[in-house]
């Protein structure tokens, strides 16, 4: 591992950590909160690669729990982001390529409409009307909160046109993003089952009482698959367009060392 790769994994793990811990939602009645670090999460794998993306996702993360006074998720969330950030770097930049072109259109089409079927889905029943926004609160940054009402019909809007751009970018465009969302959705995936096992198996051993009392995995499961679906729409547009800044190669490819002319990861 060269200076290069060690220097943007420290990058990453800072933006997993300042975009998990900036923009929080608490959610009622739980101890867990919604968040849109996943974002850097998946942008980073998708970009860096699975040991880049496995460390920044697992500490980054774990970061941002402890500064936002969750101690106790800190070690499931080092281990659960973690795995995810490897998954999604190792699907989308090693395995997933591989794939034929025709194939992957159909694959992304199919996903594609699981997915905006779920955004709705979830959006409308579970993330609208009225909610409270936290901005800052980690690192001695002051907090500020503000209410924030989102319409039911904001979802399925949302939804349809998530489709629209993955169904044109899919056919017309890069059949290339394709395998970006099918990583992702195999990450997410991972991650939605990991806390959900986490809190039922895990915390309820470890936890103080009273934070036992306010566990509610079965409730967090939509917001957990929310914030996958919400980092998806969000960082395969991204990184895509990084990588045609880049002409394509990622910023997780093999560099030269010109001194020895050898190869290195």
């Amino acid at each position: 591992m060269n200076s290069q790769t060690l220097a943007s994994a420290a990058i990453f793990t800072a933006f997993v950590a300042a975009a998990t811990s900036v923009f929080t939602i608490y959610i009622p009645a739980t101890t867990g909160y919604f968040n849109v670090g996943e974002i850097m999460v998946y942008t980073c794998a998708l970009l860096m690669g699975p040991y880049v993306g496995a460390f920044a996702g697992g500490v980054g993360s774990m970061i941002s729990d402890l500064s936002l006074g969750a101690p106790y998720f800190a070690p499931g969330t080092l281990v659960i982001k973690g795995i995810e950030g490897f998954i999604v770097g190792y699907l989308g930049t090693r395995t997933f390529p591989k794939v034929t072109r025709s194939g992957w259109r159909g694959i992304t089409l199919g996903f594609g409409l699981v997915f905006c079927l779920a955004l709705a889905y979830i959006g409308s029943e579970f993330l609208s009307g009225d909610f409270m926004i936290t901005l800052g609160g980690a690192w001695n940054i002051p907090s500020y909160a503000f209410d924030l009402q989102v319409p039911l019909l904001f979802w399925p809007v949302l939804g349809t046109v998530a489709f629209v751009i993955i169904a044109f970018v899919a056919t017309r465009i890069e059949v290339k993003s394709g395998q970006s969302v099918m990583s992702v959705l195999v990450g997410g995936s991972e991650m939605v089952a990991g806390y959900y096992l986490y809190e039922s198996l895990i915390l309820t051993l470890i936890a103080p009482a009273s934070v036992v009392a306010t566990l509610a995995p079965a409730a967090e499961v939509p917001f957990n698959v929310a914030q996958a679906l919400i980092g998806l729409l969000v960082a395969v547009p991204l990184v895509r367009s990084i990588k045609r800044i880049t002409r394509g190669r990622g910023l997780w490819a093999p560099t030269t060392d010109v001194s020895s002319g050898s190869r290195k990861q």
